[in-house]
């Protein structure tokens, strides 16, 4: 099997997983653009617990950890299978730095953009968390450390936002962003496209966009651990390039 991609997609909204909009109908394609995945190990941002955890359960539950929204979003059920195989490839890859939890399921950071990817759901999903006491530099490292299962066939996901501060939203832009929003989110493009990893790794630098934009951690590992599983030789794609809602950026990138 030729080596599978890496993909970082911006959830933005639960609501997505149910509109149909310019981001839900990009993720309908994408499937399209990549091989079958034997696995897809997803990196979402709302496992944010204290710990390195990997699930490994047979058949995780789905999870609507979100509130106030359309009963119609609540009904939507993921009910993909899990992978302990691969679950415990990971395991063998971190070692001691990871352990294996199956306390949480497949959240809608996952389920959101895999039910449009993968309607039927039968392609094996797990996840594994983001580390609210690891540093940027961690993730990355923990990337560069399961990057090789690139080359078993699994597809490696990470679900976030790069810039999201739900502090600062505005109802009154849905399809606009700050200025500042756009300077953080263009500056994060640029070091992708140029490859200078080490300019996202040390994001705060880009002050004072990246405390507006990344106010906590959460939403913006999933890209970084996706950075260290990238190889020099992708091509990559930016899609879905845009800011909603005044401080939500949902530029993504796949990495093939």
């Amino acid at each position: 099997m030729n080596k599978m991609p890496v993909l970082f997609v911006g959830h933005g909204s639960p609501m997505n997983a149910i509109e149909d909009n310019e981001f839900s109908t990009y993720w309908k394609s994408l499937s399209s653009l990549i091989p079958e995945p034997k696995a897809i190990l997803s990196i979402s941002a709302h496992w944010f617990v204290s710990g390195l955890k990997v699930s490994d359960s047979e058949m995780p539950k789905t999870i609507h950890d979100f509130y106030g929204f359309p009963e119609e979003l609540f009904a939507v059920e993921y009910p993909a299978p899990g992978s302990p195989k691969f679950a415990h490839k990971v395991k063998d890859l971190l070692q001691e730095d990871v352990s294996i939890d199956n306390s949480w399921g497949t959240d809608h950071g996952t389920w959101s953009v895999l039910h449009r990817m993968y309607p039927k759901a039968n392609i094996p999903v797990f996840q594994l968390s983001v580390d609210r006491k690891a540093t940027p530099q961690d993730y990355y490292n923990i990337g560069k450390k399961i990057k090789t299962l690139r080359d078993e066939g699994v597809l490696i996901f990470g679900s976030g936002n790069i810039v999201h501060n739900l502090m600062s939203v505005n109802w009154r832009m849905p399809n606009k962003g700050y200025e500042w929003a756009y300077k953080f989110d263009n500056y994060i493009k640029e070091n992708i496209l140029k490859a200078n990893h080490d300019n996202i790794i040390n994001y705060t630098r880009e002050k004072p966009f990246a405390e507006l934009s990344v106010p906590t951690i959460d939403h913006f590992a999933p890209l970084v651990y996706i950075l260290g599983a990238t190889s020099k030789e992708d091509k990559i794609t930016v899609f879905n390039e845009a800011c909603t809602l005044g401080t939500l950026s949902m530029t993504s990138y796949l990495f093939k």
